[in-house]
């Protein structure tokens, strides 16, 4: 590999994803799901923006002291993912991190301390690299604030 040819994509084991995620998740209180494929997850609840409906997702996270960072990466999809939408309709979230279950709220990450964070990320989960080569949209990098 010479010094311009990007990284190899890791590939993950997809044995564990979406709706059978969260709910092993939930079941086990993250004994199967938070560790996947290396790197840490939680669950993120959010209110459908059209439904009003509560919708999980099981999603890579770091952490920065109280609060837990998500990528809304989409594997590099030209749009973002629905729970990021979800999040910008209404920032109020419930986290949780292992047995934990939180409160928080949800911002986007910018300038530096975007910057700062994708690093943070990308130590966690190489791929989001690729990912923001797949598009042309910049990833979103999340702030959920745990509420006191």
């Amino acid at each position: 590999m010479t010094q311009n040819e990007p990284a190899p994509i890791f590939k993950p084991d997809l044995s564990l994803m979406g709706d059978e995620h969260v709910r092993r998740y939930e079941e086990t209180n993250g004994e199967v799901g938070y560790l996947w494929n290396g790197a840490t997850c939680l669950v993120l609840q959010t209110t459908g923006r059209t439904s009003g409906q509560p919708r999980k997702s099981a999603l890579i996270c770091g952490f920065d002291g109280d609060n837990c960072i998500i990528v809304a990466s989409r594997g590099g999809a030209p749009t973002h993912p629905s729970w990021y939408h979800n999040l910008v309709a209404d920032p109020n979230v419930t986290v949780q991190v292992k047995s934990e279950r939180f409160a928080a709220v949800a911002r986007t990450a910018e300038g530096a301390e975007r910057d700062r964070l994708w690093t943070l990320m990308t130590g966690i989960w190489p791929n989001y690299d690729e990912y923001a080569a797949r598009t042309t949209r910049l990833i979103p990098v999340v702030v959920l604030e745990p509420v006191t």
